[in-house]
């Protein structure tokens, strides 16, 4: 009778294993078409913004601003190959190039999730500040008769 016990243990075991592993298998493919998707609309909006940079930097050469034409110019061809790279490139290869970036400049990975860091906290801090303001600076205040419907109680 152990015996048998023992084998329904090992089947559920394995069951609850290959669940587990559909499951998986299952979360990753959905996170690979967000990404895909996602990474496909900011690519196009990244275009999108390196049209409207060009734009611009015509109307500074109109206006007789070369240089900062120039500069601008520059700015609206990185924006171009990151938003070409965001909408030809798939979530595993942006996976693995961000793995291959990582192993070759550690510190990158490092200073730019301390950065991260950084603008959350801020974000954060701000939201709360925003909140906590518009609740009054967080003190209890008494219901005032305009408020609550009431009159005055005569009380002075």
């Amino acid at each position: 009778m152990s015996e048998q016990v023992k084998e329904r243990v090992d089947e559920g075991a394995q069951q609850i294993q290959q669940k587990a592993s559909e499951a998986k298998v299952k979360t990753r493919e959905q996170l690979r078409q967000q990404v895909d998707s996602r990474s496909t609309q900011a690519g196009e909006q990244m275009t999108k913004t390196g049209s409207a940079l060009r734009q611009t930097a015509q109307q500074l050469r109109g206006d007789q601003q070369e240089q900062q034409a120039k500069i601008l110019e520059g700015v609206a061809e990185r924006t171009d190959r990151f938003g070409r790279y965001l909408t030809e490139t798939d979530g595993d290869r942006m996976l693995r190039d961000v793995e291959r970036m990582a192993r070759q400049r550690p510190w990158l990975v490092a200073g730019s999730g301390m950065v991260l860091g950084f603008l959350a906290a801020r974000f954060t801090k701000a939201s709360s500040s925003r909140r906590y303001e518009s609740e009054g600076n967080g003190a209890y205040r008494r219901p005032t008769p305009e408020l609550t419907g009431g009159g005055t109680s005569g009380v002075a």
